[in-house]
C-alpha cells in the first residue's frame, strides 16, 4: 500500500511538470531560421506558431435557400459495362480520328485497316 502511494505521488510530480510554460527559445548553439526573402523583418517564435488563415478557413454555415437543378455534366459519362457513350453536342465538328500507323487499338475495339492509296 505504502509503495503504490509513492509511485501515484512521483507520478503526479512528474506529470506536473510536464505542463510548465516557458518562453520558446533555440537549442544552444543553434539560432532561429533565416529571414524569408521578401519579409522586411525575421520572424518571431510567436509569429512563426502562428495557423496562417488559409490553413484554416471559415466555416460557411449558410443553408440553401431554394432547391435549384444542377446544369448539365459534360464529363457525366455512362458506366464502362454499360450503356452507350453521350453523343456529340448539336454543331460540333469533331468527327473520329483515324487510328495512327503503327498503333494498336484499344482492348475490345475491332480492328480497322486504314484505307490504301487508290481507295
Amino acid at each position: 500500500m505504502k509503495l503504490t502511494c509513492v509511485i501515484a505521488v512521483a507520478g503526479l510530480v512528474l506529470l506536473g511538470g510536464c505542463g510548465r510554460v516557458a518562453e520558446l527559445k533555440p537549442a544552444t548553439g543553434q539560432s532561429l531560421p533565416v529571414r524569408p526573402l521578401m519579409a522586411r523583418t525575421t520572424p518571431t517564435p510567436a509569429e512563426l506558431l502562428k495557423i496562417p488563415d488559409y490553413a484554416k478557413p471559415d466555416r460557411i454555415d449558410e443553408l440553401m435557400k431554394r432547391s435549384e437543378p444542377r446544369p448539365p455534366d459534360p464529363f457525366d459519362l455512362a458506366p464502362p459495362t454499360g450503356g452507350s457513350a453521350p453523343s456529340l453536342p448539336p454543331g460540333s465538328e469533331n468527327a473520329p480520328t483515324q487510328q495512327q500507323p503503327g498503333t494498336q487499338p484499344a482492348p475490345g475495339m475491332p480492328v480497322t485497316t486504314p484505307p490504301g492509296p487508290g481507295n
